[in-house]
């Protein structure tokens, strides 16, 4: 959905030589202006934004979560259309090439250039002092029934984040090695290996009742097998069965 003055994704520039491996990679303005705000105030104002639906070190945050297949990618943007910008930022392997290693990208095997055929999206929501403790994303480990399946990489679109705030920052690491920092800023975007351990470290300060908030899409690769034991689309929320039966007499009239 594109407002005045938003001229919509823009190809992602060619690097002028082949890069190292990364650990992560970033985009600090891939989404912006009207494109950003439409996301934004859609998913906030959501019927379905509660408790999270995970455990842990997530018990302190709020939001809603969505899982999905490649095949059911249809039925999420049918119900939920503010969503396809961000998807078609998020699934474009031009955004995320960087994680792969320059030999792999020139002469690639069949299998590492085996796209994510399934996903865990989810609205993640933080008030000041709030924070995720260090951890590895495995949420479709058991419902695929592939043991100790993680993600190709995990996409994180920065939403909000309050002005004038310290802290929040991403916090990425490989065993006790530091692979890197992201401060977030509204628009950016970034991808990291599925198999790093990571936290987000909680901010102080802002205006009153601001949230710190951001999208974040775990992109799986399964076999057909695996693929098969996942919904192609269901929503995974807290606020409770009242707020399923508004959305569906919303979309019904």
């Amino acid at each position: 959905m594109l407002g005045d003055g938003d001229t919509g994704p823009k190809p992602w520039p060619e690097p002028a030589r082949l890069p190292r491996v990364s650990e992560y990679v970033t985009h600090r303005e891939a989404m912006s202006g009207a494109r950003l705000e439409v996301l934004r105030d859609a998913l906030l104002s959501s019927r379905f934004v509660s408790r999270s639906t995970l455990m842990g070190t997530f018990q302190g945050s709020k939001g809603f979560a969505f899982i999905f297949t490649e095949a059911g990618r249809t039925k999420l943007e049918e119900r939920f259309p503010f969503i396809q910008d961000y998807l078609e930022l998020v699934m474009n392997p031009e955004s995320w090439r960087g994680l792969r290693p320059w030999h792999e990208r020139l002469f690639g095997s069949r299998k590492a250039l085996r796209r994510p055929n399934a996903f865990y999206l989810n609205l993640l929501l933080l008030e000041p002092g709030r924070s995720v403790g260090r951890h590895v994303d495995a949420t479709l480990q058991v419902p695929s029934g592939v043991p100790g399946a993680r993600p190709k990489h995990v996409s994180v679109l920065y939403l909000s984040v309050p002005e004038g705030a310290k802290g929040g920052a991403l916090v990425l690491s490989r065993g006790s090695h530091s692979s890197g920092e992201v401060h977030p800023k509204p628009g950016m975007l970034v991808h990291f290996r599925g198999d790093l351990t990571h936290e987000v470290l909680p901010f102080t300060g802002g205006p009153e009742n601001a949230l710190r908030a951001s999208l974040v899409c775990e992109q799986y690769a399964f076999e057909p097998e695996a693929l098969a034991r996942l919904p192609e689309f269901r929503i995974q929320s807290k606020a409770g069965f009242a707020a399923y039966l508004e959305e569906h007499h919303e979309r019904t009239g």
